[in-house]
Parts: C-alpha cells; sequence; structure tokens
C-alpha cells in the first residue's frame, strides 16, 4: 500500500514541470501577441482619442477558476485568449493593409494628375508665347505705301500682376494683427482673418510665412489645410490639390488631416477629376471612420453627391 503512494507521488510530481513548462509557454505567447496588438493598434487608430482599445482577450463563456482545480483550466484560459488575440490581429493587420493600399494608389494617380496638370500648362504657356510672336509679326510688317505715311505699330504690351488698389490695401491694412506673444497663433488667426474676409493671395503669402517658419507646430495641419482652402476658395483648385494631399500624407495624426482629404475630393471635382474625388472620400471615410460618421457627415455626403460617386 505504501508502494503505491509513493508511485502516485511520484507521478504527480513528475507532472508538474511539464504542466508548468506548457504554462509558461502559452503565457510568452499571449505578452507576445499583446505587444503586437498594442502596436497594429497604434498604426490603425494613430491619433489614439478614443480610437485606441485593449483587446477583449477574455473569450466569452470563461469562468474564473476555482480553488483545486486542475492547472489545465488555466492552460485552457490562456489557449482561448492566444485565439482571441490572433483573431483580432488578423483583422486589424487587413485593415492597416487596406489603408496603406489606398494610399500608394492614390499617390500614383495624384502624381499622374500633377503631371498631367504641368503639361497642360506648359501648352497655355506656348500658345500665348506664339500668339505674341504672331501679333509681334504681323505689326512688324510694313504697310502699303500710300499718300502719307502711317505712324509705326506700338510695340505689344506685357501683362503684369495687377497691383492691388489703394480700396484694398486699404481694407487688407484694416484687419488687425493679433498679438498675444505666441507667434504662431498670432500669424495663423492674422491668416484666418484674411481668409475669411476673402483677401485669398495675401492670407496665401501670410499663412505660407508661419507654415514656413514652424513647420513642426503642433498646429502646423491647422496653417496647412487653411492654405489649401485659400488657394481653393481663390479658384486655383490644382495648386490645392498638392497643398491638401502633402497635409494629409505627411501628417496623417495631424488634427486638420481629415478636412484636407475631404476638400482634396472637392478640388478634384473642380478639376473634373469625379473618380479621383471618389477615391479621397472612400479613403476619408476609411482612414477616419470618427471623423466621417461625425463632424464631417454632411460635408462628405454632400461631396459624394456632387462627384457623383457611386
Amino acid at each position: 500500500m505504501k508502494f503505491r503512494y509513493f508511485l502516485t507521488a511520484t507521478a504527480i510530481v513528475s507532472a508538474v514541470p511539464a504542466t508548468h513548462a506548457q504554462d509558461a509557454n502559452v503565457e510568452g505567447r499571449v505578452v507576445k501577441l499583446e505587444k503586437e496588438m498594442k502596436a497594429v493598434q497604434r498604426k490603425v487608430f494613430p491619433d489614439g482619442a478614443g480610437k485606441f482599445f485593449e483587446p477583449e482577450i477574455q473569450p466569452e463563456g470563461t469562468k474564473p477558476a476555482t480553488a483545486g482545480t486542475p492547472s489545465s483550466s488555466a492552460v485552457s484560459d490562456l489557449i482561448g485568449r492566444v485565439d482571441a488575440l490572433e483573431t483580432q490581429l488578423a483583422t486589424l493587420t487587413g485593415q492597416v493593409e487596406t489603408q496603406s493600399a489606398g494610399m500608394k494608389a492614390m499617390d500614383q494617380r495624384l502624381k499622374l494628375l500633377e503631371t498631367q496638370i504641368k503639361a497642360q500648362n506648359t501648352v497655355q504657356s506656348t500658345s500665348t508665347v506664339s500668339a505674341a510672336e504672331t501679333d509681334t509679326t504681323v505689326a512688324a510688317v510694313p504697310a502699303k505705301a500710300t499718300s502719307a505715311p502711317k505712324p509705326a505699330a506700338a510695340p505689344a504690351k506685357t501683362t503684369a500682376p495687377a497691383k492691388p488698389t489703394a480700396a484694398r490695401t486699404s481694407a487688407v491694412a484694416a484687419i488687425e494683427r493679433p498679438s498675444t506673444g505666441d507667434a504662431f497663433e498670432d500669424g495663423y488667426s492674422y491668416g484666418y482673418r484674411l481668409w475669411e474676409a476673402k483677401f485669398y493671395p495675401e492670407a496665401q503669402v501670410q499663412l505660407q510665412d508661419v507654415i514656413t517658419k514652424y513647420p513642426k507646430h503642433k498646429r502646423a495641419s491647422f496653417a496647412r489645410n487653411l492654405l489649401g482652402r485659400s488657394w481653393l476658395d481663390d479658384g486655383k483648385p490644382a495648386t490645392a490639390v498638392k497643398i491638401f494631399y502633402d497635409n494629409y500624407k505627411n501628417d496623417p495624426k495631424g488634427e486638420r488631416a481629415p478636412e484636407s482629404l475631404y476638400f482634396l475630393g472637392d478640388a478634384l471635382t473642380d478639376l473634373g477629376k469625379a473618380p479621383e474625388a471618389c477615391e479621397a472620400f472612400g479613403q476619408l471615410a476609411s482612414a477616419y471612420p470618427t471623423e466621417a460618421s461625425g463632424r464631417l457627415a454632411s460635408r462628405l455626403a454632400e461631396g459624394r453627391k456632387k462627384a457623383k460617386c457611386k
């Protein structure tokens, strides 16, 4: 009888190291997966603000172990946690890949669009020069001799940028420059006031100056987005497209990155690029679902309708 007890005790003791080793192995997998989950979440939801969430690693139906339960229950719990983490990790990884693919496709489309716009501008400039040369040639041809000589033709006039009128200069000067001691905020606020008063060229100069001086400021995203709007409202959507896209691509965590994606779609629509506009709206909904269904919901719906997105 004593020998049987000895054998039983020996079997239990010998099983304990194996169980502990299995527990340690599974626990290591859990820790590794939890770290990977948090890393993926930081990429999918980079700006936090309630979007980061702890993984639901406790499977449904799992009951807390009671005193005296075999160690296999703890192993089963850990395996359930691993399964839940692996499923969530696969889902989030898919979201990251989809978002990255969308950015890459949009980048290629916008580069092509930029090339097309530059080509169109070159053609227009060439046509203007050719027309001026033709006018000069015609003016240089001597007229047929008549009884009285005719005065020589006046040289062709060169188009120069229109100078601001005295009234405009006075109106711009009347806009108060903030002076709070915060150089960035004062410069941005003044640019905003110029834009709000529809002095778009002046706003462009002011905002560009602020961005150049403070490119890494925490609110630089606001200034870049407003700079794009000043060009868009000034009737120059091609320039606005580049500014909006750069603000989103180079600073996706910026507070105005979602707005820049929306206005990017709006500018592309004005350029007659409806498919690209719809792609920008789709990227907004995918990359910033909270904003797309919240503060930008009505604008996004209006933009999609204007571009006739499906």
